[in-house]
């Protein structure tokens, strides 16, 4: 007969399964959080280009990263991917320092399609007074259905 005041017990197996609960809060708050500053890591100022029809860059300007001069609705200067402004001798100086640095003799100038003309003009006296030898101008393709009208 068994004794009834000792219950038997039976030995539990230790699971070998890991707990992937936590893991996946850690991701989803990490996911959360890359989603929220994804779009404050933009680079340089907003600038609404100018539209006209014009030929893509070249490939290899594409693939490496431009020096790219941007002409700022307030008109002021800024040299991507920095959102701080510019004087015109600071323009410059940092173009000049870029291309020694970079050895790239181009430069892409992007102006607001409201600023001043003159402002963009003064950007391209300003990098060709720094040595630049190339200067080219950044637009946006018009949208097709504004064309016809």
């Amino acid at each position: 007969m068994r004794n009834l005041e000792r219950p038997i017990r039976r030995r539990r197996r230790p699971m070998s399964e890991i707990n992937v609960v936590p893991y996946i809060d850690v991701m989803l708050v990490l996911l959360v959080i890359f989603m929220v500053t994804a779009p404050m890591l933009q680079e340089g100022v907003e600038i609404d280009l100018p539209r006209a029809p014009s030929r893509p860059l070249p490939e290899e300007t594409r693939s490496s990263e431009p020096i790219v001069v941007q002409v700022g609705v307030d008109g002021r200067y800024y040299v991507k991917p920095d959102r701080s402004p510019l004087s015109d001798t600071e323009l410059g100086e940092v173009v000049a320092a870029r291309v020694a640095e970079t050895g790239k003799d181009k430069v892409y100038v992007e102006g607001h399609r409201t600023v001043p003309y003159e402002r963009v003009v003064s950007a391209l006296v300003l990098l060709k007074g720094a040595g630049v030898e190339g200067v080219g101008l950044v637009t946006e393709m018009p949208d097709d259905t504004t064309e016809g009208e």
